[in-house]
Protein backbone atom coordinates (compact mmCIF):
# COMPACT_ATOMS: atom_id res chain seq x y z
CA UNK A 1 0.00 0.00 0.00
CA UNK A 2 1.46 3.34 -1.04
CA UNK A 3 2.11 5.68 2.28
CA UNK A 4 0.14 8.85 1.68
CA UNK A 5 2.10 12.23 2.23
CA UNK A 6 2.91 13.72 5.13
CA UNK A 7 3.81 17.11 3.83
CA UNK A 8 0.38 17.91 2.38
CA UNK A 9 0.54 21.82 1.60
CA UNK A 10 -1.66 22.62 4.61
CA UNK A 11 1.03 20.38 7.13
CA UNK A 12 3.55 22.41 4.85
CA UNK A 13 2.43 25.85 6.13
CA UNK A 14 1.34 24.99 9.45
CA UNK A 15 5.20 23.86 10.14
CA UNK A 16 6.16 27.14 8.00
CA UNK A 17 4.64 28.79 10.50
CA UNK A 18 5.42 27.06 13.96
CA UNK A 19 9.10 27.82 12.97
CA UNK A 20 8.58 31.22 12.86
CA UNK A 21 6.49 31.79 15.19
CA UNK A 22 8.52 29.46 18.03
CA UNK A 23 11.94 31.06 17.38
CA UNK A 24 10.58 34.50 17.39
CA UNK A 25 9.05 32.92 20.70
CA UNK A 26 11.91 31.16 22.28
CA UNK A 27 14.38 34.23 21.54
CA UNK A 28 12.47 36.55 22.82
CA UNK A 29 11.54 34.59 26.09
CA UNK A 30 15.22 34.40 26.50
CA UNK A 31 15.89 37.88 26.06
CA UNK A 32 13.26 39.04 28.38
CA UNK A 33 14.97 36.65 30.82
CA UNK A 34 18.29 37.94 30.94
CA UNK A 35 17.18 41.44 31.04
CA UNK A 36 14.98 40.92 34.25
CA UNK A 37 17.96 39.20 35.71
CA UNK A 38 20.63 42.03 34.99
CA UNK A 39 17.73 44.66 35.91
CA UNK A 40 16.76 43.27 38.95
CA UNK A 41 20.16 40.95 40.05
CA UNK A 42 17.78 39.22 41.95
CA UNK A 43 17.05 34.96 40.63
CA UNK A 44 14.04 35.13 43.41
CA UNK A 45 12.61 37.82 41.41
CA UNK A 46 13.30 36.54 37.85
CA UNK A 47 11.72 33.38 38.70
CA UNK A 48 8.60 34.83 40.57
CA UNK A 49 8.25 37.17 37.24
CA UNK A 50 8.44 34.26 34.42
CA UNK A 51 6.39 31.62 37.40
CA UNK A 52 3.49 34.72 36.90
CA UNK A 53 3.50 35.13 33.72
CA UNK A 54 2.72 30.92 32.63
CA UNK A 55 -0.64 31.04 35.43
CA UNK A 56 -2.26 32.81 32.27
CA UNK A 57 -1.34 29.83 29.89
CA UNK A 58 -2.57 27.30 32.68
CA UNK A 59 -5.94 29.08 33.57
CA UNK A 60 -6.76 29.58 29.98
CA UNK A 61 -5.69 26.73 27.90
CA UNK A 62 -8.89 24.87 29.20
CA UNK A 63 -10.94 27.78 27.22
CA UNK A 64 -8.38 27.83 24.30
CA UNK A 65 -9.69 24.43 23.84
CA UNK A 66 -13.06 25.43 23.60
CA UNK A 67 -12.41 28.42 21.07
CA UNK A 68 -10.10 25.52 19.14
CA UNK A 69 -13.26 23.53 18.57
CA UNK A 70 -16.08 25.78 17.79
CA UNK A 71 -14.36 28.54 15.73
CA UNK A 72 -12.39 28.16 12.36
CA UNK A 73 -9.00 26.79 13.45
CA UNK A 74 -7.13 28.74 10.51
CA UNK A 75 -8.65 32.00 11.52
CA UNK A 76 -8.42 31.70 15.28
CA UNK A 77 -4.66 31.11 14.43
CA UNK A 78 -4.09 33.95 12.13
CA UNK A 79 -5.94 36.26 14.40
CA UNK A 80 -3.70 35.51 17.49
CA UNK A 81 -0.16 35.46 15.31
CA UNK A 82 -1.41 39.09 14.45
CA UNK A 83 -2.27 39.97 18.02
CA UNK A 84 1.07 38.20 19.24
CA UNK A 85 2.70 40.36 16.74
CA UNK A 86 1.03 43.63 17.64
CA UNK A 87 1.93 42.88 20.96
CA UNK A 88 5.35 42.49 20.85
CA UNK A 89 5.17 45.87 18.68
CA UNK A 90 3.73 47.72 21.69
CA UNK A 91 6.09 46.17 23.60
CA UNK A 92 9.10 47.51 21.90
CA UNK A 93 7.68 51.26 21.64
CA UNK A 94 7.06 50.70 25.01
CA UNK A 95 10.86 49.47 25.70
CA UNK A 96 12.35 52.64 23.40
CA UNK A 97 9.97 54.57 25.91
CA UNK A 98 11.49 53.62 28.96
CA UNK A 99 9.14 50.58 30.09
CA UNK A 100 11.57 48.77 32.07
CA UNK A 101 10.55 45.97 33.70
CA UNK A 102 7.01 46.77 33.76
CA UNK A 103 6.67 46.54 29.84
CA UNK A 104 8.91 42.88 30.31
CA UNK A 105 6.24 41.62 32.78
CA UNK A 106 2.99 43.22 30.89
CA UNK A 107 4.63 41.57 27.12
CA UNK A 108 5.51 38.34 28.55
CA UNK A 109 1.92 37.97 30.52
CA UNK A 110 -0.11 38.42 27.46
CA UNK A 111 2.02 36.52 25.15
CA UNK A 112 1.27 33.87 27.49
CA UNK A 113 -2.16 34.50 27.17
CA UNK A 114 -2.32 34.37 23.72
CA UNK A 115 -0.27 31.25 23.76
CA UNK A 116 -3.20 29.38 25.86
CA UNK A 117 -5.26 29.49 22.73
CA UNK A 118 -3.05 29.24 20.06
CA UNK A 119 -1.61 25.74 21.47
CA UNK A 120 -4.40 23.72 21.47
CA UNK A 121 -5.49 25.02 18.04
CA UNK A 122 -2.31 23.83 16.83
CA UNK A 123 -2.88 20.19 18.16
CA UNK A 124 -6.08 19.94 17.13
CA UNK A 125 -5.20 20.99 13.28
CA UNK A 126 -2.78 17.40 13.25
CA UNK A 127 -5.03 14.59 13.32
CA UNK A 128 -7.39 16.80 11.09
CA UNK A 129 -4.68 17.46 8.35
CA UNK A 130 -3.35 14.00 8.39
CA UNK A 131 -4.89 10.27 8.91
CA UNK A 132 -3.25 7.06 10.36
CA UNK A 133 0.65 6.56 10.81
CA UNK A 134 1.01 9.98 9.59
CA UNK A 135 -0.55 11.95 12.89
CA UNK A 136 2.42 10.21 15.09
CA UNK A 137 4.89 11.59 12.24
CA UNK A 138 3.31 14.92 12.23
CA UNK A 139 3.69 14.94 15.44
CA UNK A 140 7.33 14.01 15.97
CA UNK A 141 7.72 17.31 12.98
CA UNK A 142 5.92 19.44 15.68
CA UNK A 143 7.82 18.46 18.45
CA UNK A 144 11.40 18.35 16.67
CA UNK A 145 10.65 21.62 15.70
CA UNK A 146 9.79 22.62 19.01
CA UNK A 147 12.79 20.95 20.16
CA UNK A 148 14.87 22.82 17.77
CA UNK A 149 13.79 26.02 18.37
CA UNK A 150 14.69 25.11 21.71
CA UNK A 151 17.83 24.71 21.10
CA UNK A 152 18.72 27.14 18.68
CA UNK A 153 16.65 29.98 19.10
CA UNK A 154 18.42 30.98 22.79
CA UNK A 155 21.62 31.34 21.29
CA UNK A 156 20.48 33.98 18.31
CA UNK A 157 18.24 35.69 21.11
CA UNK A 158 21.52 36.09 23.44
CA UNK A 159 23.57 37.30 20.45
CA UNK A 160 20.85 39.63 19.15
CA UNK A 161 19.91 40.60 22.96
CA UNK A 162 24.23 41.43 23.51
CA UNK A 163 24.58 43.34 20.01
CA UNK A 164 21.09 44.89 19.73
CA UNK A 165 19.17 45.24 22.82
CA UNK A 166 16.06 43.58 23.91
CA UNK A 167 13.79 46.72 22.20
CA UNK A 168 15.31 45.28 18.76
CA UNK A 169 14.62 41.58 19.79
CA UNK A 170 10.96 42.42 20.83
CA UNK A 171 10.86 43.95 17.49
CA UNK A 172 12.14 40.97 15.46
CA UNK A 173 9.75 38.59 17.27
CA UNK A 174 7.26 40.89 16.09
CA UNK A 175 8.33 40.27 12.87
CA UNK A 176 8.30 36.57 12.97
CA UNK A 177 4.57 36.47 14.37
CA UNK A 178 3.25 38.74 11.58
CA UNK A 179 5.00 36.35 9.25
CA UNK A 180 3.45 33.27 11.03
CA UNK A 181 -0.25 35.00 10.64
CA UNK A 182 0.60 35.58 6.70
CA UNK A 183 2.03 32.41 6.16
CA UNK A 184 -1.03 30.83 7.77
CA UNK A 185 -3.62 32.61 5.76
CA UNK A 186 -3.05 30.06 3.17
CA UNK A 187 -3.97 27.22 5.04
CA UNK A 188 -7.55 25.96 3.97
CA UNK A 189 -9.27 23.75 6.30
CA UNK A 190 -12.72 22.25 6.82
CA UNK A 191 -15.77 24.38 7.17
CA UNK A 192 -16.58 25.49 11.33
CA UNK A 193 -19.12 24.51 12.77
CA UNK A 194 -22.32 27.06 13.25
CA UNK A 195 -22.33 29.86 15.61
CA UNK A 196 -24.20 28.62 19.19
CA UNK A 197 -26.79 31.01 20.25
CA UNK A 198 -25.72 30.26 23.68
CA UNK A 199 -24.15 32.39 25.85
CA UNK A 200 -20.29 32.29 26.00
CA UNK A 201 -20.14 31.42 29.60
CA UNK A 202 -22.46 28.73 28.99
CA UNK A 203 -21.03 27.22 26.01
CA UNK A 204 -17.58 27.07 27.65
CA UNK A 205 -19.41 25.15 30.91
CA UNK A 206 -21.28 23.12 28.36
CA UNK A 207 -18.10 22.01 25.89
CA UNK A 208 -15.96 21.63 29.44
CA UNK A 209 -18.85 19.69 30.91
CA UNK A 210 -18.78 17.34 27.62
CA UNK A 211 -15.08 16.84 27.25
CA UNK A 212 -15.02 16.11 31.09
CA UNK A 213 -17.72 13.47 30.14
CA UNK A 214 -15.97 12.26 27.48
CA UNK A 215 -12.64 11.50 29.25
CA UNK A 216 -14.39 9.68 32.18
CA UNK A 217 -17.01 7.82 30.94
CA UNK A 218 -16.61 7.18 26.77
CA UNK A 219 -12.53 6.99 27.00
CA UNK A 220 -11.89 6.53 30.46
CA UNK A 221 -8.45 5.11 29.06
CA UNK A 222 -7.81 8.36 27.94
CA UNK A 223 -8.07 10.13 31.19
CA UNK A 224 -5.62 6.87 32.61
CA UNK A 225 -2.99 7.84 29.94
CA UNK A 226 -3.11 11.40 30.91
CA UNK A 227 -2.87 10.63 34.27
CA UNK A 228 0.39 8.09 33.40
CA UNK A 229 1.96 10.85 31.15
CA UNK A 230 1.74 13.77 33.82
CA UNK A 231 3.44 11.66 36.45
CA UNK A 232 6.14 10.62 34.50
CA UNK A 233 6.98 14.35 33.07
CA UNK A 234 6.74 15.61 37.03
CA UNK A 235 9.65 13.05 38.20
CA UNK A 236 11.86 13.06 34.60
CA UNK A 237 11.04 17.49 34.20
CA UNK A 238 12.12 17.60 37.95
CA UNK A 239 15.27 15.93 37.24
CA UNK A 240 16.20 17.32 34.14
CA UNK A 241 15.25 21.02 34.60
CA UNK A 242 16.30 21.59 38.64
CA UNK A 243 18.92 18.35 38.98
CA UNK A 244 20.94 18.95 35.62
CA UNK A 245 22.36 22.53 36.08
CA UNK A 246 22.77 21.65 39.89
CA UNK A 247 24.56 18.60 39.61
CA UNK A 248 27.12 20.42 36.66
CA UNK A 249 27.46 23.68 38.50
CA UNK A 250 26.98 23.07 42.28
CA UNK A 251 27.76 19.24 42.58
CA UNK A 252 30.47 18.88 39.99
CA UNK A 253 32.10 22.36 40.25
CA UNK A 254 32.01 22.48 36.54
CA UNK A 255 32.05 25.64 34.61
CA UNK A 256 29.08 27.26 32.26
CA UNK A 257 30.55 25.79 29.26
CA UNK A 258 30.07 22.25 30.78
CA UNK A 259 26.69 22.83 31.44
CA UNK A 260 25.71 23.92 27.78
CA UNK A 261 27.31 21.15 26.14
CA UNK A 262 25.21 19.57 28.68
CA UNK A 263 21.98 21.40 27.83
CA UNK A 264 22.54 20.88 23.92
CA UNK A 265 22.98 17.32 24.44
CA UNK A 266 19.89 17.32 25.90
CA UNK A 267 17.92 19.01 23.27
CA UNK A 268 19.89 17.39 20.50
CA UNK A 269 18.01 14.19 21.98
CA UNK A 270 15.05 15.27 21.74
CA UNK A 271 15.23 16.36 18.55
CA UNK A 272 16.42 12.72 17.37
CA UNK A 273 13.56 10.86 19.62
CA UNK A 274 10.98 13.13 17.20
CA UNK A 275 13.14 11.27 14.32
CA UNK A 276 13.20 7.94 15.60
CA UNK A 277 9.28 8.60 16.18
CA UNK A 278 8.86 9.41 12.05
CA UNK A 279 10.85 6.76 11.14
CA UNK A 280 9.31 3.97 13.43
CA UNK A 281 5.67 5.45 13.12
CA UNK A 282 4.47 2.01 12.02
CA UNK A 283 6.29 -0.37 14.65
CA UNK A 284 5.19 1.99 17.89
CA UNK A 285 2.06 0.40 19.21
CA UNK A 286 0.34 1.13 22.11
CA UNK A 287 1.15 -2.01 23.63
CA UNK A 288 4.82 -1.32 23.86
CA UNK A 289 4.67 2.38 24.88
CA UNK A 290 5.11 1.29 28.96
CA UNK A 291 8.68 -0.05 28.12
CA UNK A 292 9.55 3.35 26.95
CA UNK A 293 8.94 4.25 30.44
CA UNK A 294 10.96 1.88 31.84
CA UNK A 295 13.68 2.71 29.42
CA UNK A 296 13.66 6.44 30.26
CA UNK A 297 14.19 5.59 33.97
CA UNK A 298 16.76 3.10 33.72
CA UNK A 299 18.80 5.51 31.39
CA UNK A 300 19.19 7.40 34.50
CA UNK A 301 20.67 4.48 36.66
CA UNK A 302 24.56 4.88 35.47
CA UNK A 303 24.16 8.67 36.58
CA UNK A 304 22.79 7.84 40.09
CA UNK A 305 25.60 5.29 40.32
CA UNK A 306 28.31 7.50 39.20
CA UNK A 307 27.66 10.15 42.05
CA UNK A 308 27.69 7.48 44.38
CA UNK A 309 31.19 6.63 43.60
CA UNK A 310 34.35 8.40 43.99
CA UNK A 311 35.05 9.48 40.35
CA UNK A 312 36.81 12.26 39.00
CA UNK A 313 33.97 15.05 38.02
CA UNK A 314 34.73 14.67 34.43
CA UNK A 315 33.70 11.81 34.38
CA UNK A 316 30.69 11.71 36.08
CA UNK A 317 29.90 14.44 33.60
CA UNK A 318 30.32 12.48 31.05
CA UNK A 319 28.37 9.61 32.07
CA UNK A 320 25.34 12.33 33.27
CA UNK A 321 25.42 13.55 30.08
CA UNK A 322 24.69 10.43 27.70
CA UNK A 323 22.82 9.36 31.07
CA UNK A 324 20.40 12.71 30.39
CA UNK A 325 19.79 12.19 26.86
CA UNK A 326 19.26 8.91 26.14
CA UNK A 327 16.38 9.32 28.97
CA UNK A 328 15.38 12.78 27.23
CA UNK A 329 15.33 10.82 24.19
CA UNK A 330 12.72 8.21 25.03
CA UNK A 331 11.07 10.51 26.86
CA UNK A 332 10.74 12.65 24.07
CA UNK A 333 9.25 9.60 21.84
CA UNK A 334 6.77 8.49 24.34
CA UNK A 335 5.35 11.98 24.93
CA UNK A 336 5.07 12.05 21.19
CA UNK A 337 3.22 8.53 21.05
CA UNK A 338 1.23 9.20 23.90
CA UNK A 339 0.16 12.77 22.31
CA UNK A 340 -0.99 10.69 18.76
CA UNK A 341 -2.88 7.95 20.99
CA UNK A 342 -5.00 10.77 22.52
CA UNK A 343 -5.74 12.34 19.64
CA UNK A 344 -6.72 9.34 17.51
CA UNK A 345 -9.47 8.27 20.25
CA UNK A 346 -11.00 12.07 20.48
CA UNK A 347 -13.42 12.65 17.98
CA UNK A 348 -12.93 16.19 16.22
CA UNK A 349 -15.41 17.63 17.88
CA UNK A 350 -13.76 17.84 21.26
CA UNK A 351 -9.65 17.41 19.80
CA UNK A 352 -9.26 21.47 20.89
CA UNK A 353 -10.48 20.86 24.13
CA UNK A 354 -8.73 17.49 25.28
CA UNK A 355 -5.90 19.27 24.13
CA UNK A 356 -5.89 21.72 26.15
CA UNK A 357 -6.66 19.34 28.85
CA UNK A 358 -3.28 17.85 28.00
CA UNK A 359 -1.40 21.18 27.79
CA UNK A 360 -3.07 22.64 31.21
CA UNK A 361 -2.09 18.79 33.07
CA UNK A 362 1.36 19.02 31.72
CA UNK A 363 1.95 22.51 32.92
CA UNK A 364 0.84 22.14 36.01
CA UNK A 365 2.70 19.10 36.62
CA UNK A 366 6.25 20.44 35.46
CA UNK A 367 6.12 23.05 37.74
CA UNK A 368 4.91 21.28 40.67
CA UNK A 369 8.03 18.35 39.96
CA UNK A 370 10.75 21.28 40.04
CA UNK A 371 9.49 22.76 43.24
CA UNK A 372 9.71 19.03 44.59
CA UNK A 373 12.84 18.15 43.16
CA UNK A 374 14.52 21.78 44.02
CA UNK A 375 13.71 20.88 47.78
CA UNK A 376 15.06 17.04 47.44
CA UNK A 377 18.44 18.09 45.95
CA UNK A 378 18.87 20.22 48.76
CA UNK A 379 18.21 18.11 51.47
CA UNK A 380 19.07 14.21 49.94
CA UNK A 381 22.65 13.62 48.17
CA UNK A 382 22.45 13.48 44.48
CA UNK A 383 23.12 9.86 43.98
CA UNK A 384 20.10 8.77 46.85
CA UNK A 385 17.82 11.23 44.22
CA UNK A 386 18.55 9.98 40.56
CA UNK A 387 18.78 6.38 41.71
CA UNK A 388 15.06 6.48 43.77
CA UNK A 389 14.19 8.34 40.86
CA UNK A 390 15.54 6.01 38.27
CA UNK A 391 13.72 3.29 40.11
CA UNK A 392 10.41 4.79 40.74
CA UNK A 393 9.97 5.84 36.53
CA UNK A 394 11.27 1.98 35.97
CA UNK A 395 8.73 0.53 38.25
CA UNK A 396 6.09 2.41 37.22
CA UNK A 397 6.34 1.30 33.47
CA UNK A 398 6.06 -2.06 34.40
CA UNK A 399 3.47 -1.26 36.38
CA UNK A 400 1.41 0.10 33.57
CA UNK A 401 2.66 -2.63 31.77
CA UNK A 402 -1.18 -4.55 31.75
CA UNK A 403 -2.74 -0.98 31.19
CA UNK A 404 -0.55 -0.43 27.82
CA UNK A 405 -1.68 -3.75 26.65
CA UNK A 406 -4.96 -3.38 27.25
CA UNK A 407 -5.18 0.06 25.72
CA UNK A 408 -3.52 -1.59 22.73
CA UNK A 409 -6.53 -4.17 22.07
CA UNK A 410 -9.25 -1.02 22.24
CA UNK A 411 -10.27 0.38 19.07
CA UNK A 412 -10.51 3.78 18.39
CA UNK A 413 -13.92 4.16 19.80
CA UNK A 414 -13.20 2.50 23.25
CA UNK A 415 -14.53 -1.30 22.41
CA UNK A 416 -12.21 -4.31 22.56
CA UNK A 417 -11.14 -5.43 18.73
Amino acid sequence: MKRERLFTPNFTLLILGQVSSLFGNCALRFAAGMYILEFTGSAGTYSLITALSMLPTIVLSPIGGVLADRADRRAVMVALDSLSALTALLGAVWLSNGGGLAAVGTLLVLLSALSAFESPTVQACVPQMLDGDNIMRGNAVVSGVNSISSLIAPFLGAAAYSALGLRSVTAAAAGCFALTAAIECFIRLGAAPPPEKRRIAGVVRGDLAESWRFLRREQAPVLKLLLIAAGVSMILTGVMVVGYPYLVRTVLALTPGHYSVAESAAGAAAILGGLLVGVLAGRLKPSRMHRLITAAGTALLPAGLMFALPAPARAVFAVTVASFSLAQLVCSMFSICAMTEIQSRTPERLTGKVMAFVYTLSLCAQPLGQVVYGALFDAVPAAAVLTASALAVAAAGAACGGFFRSLGRLGTDGTES
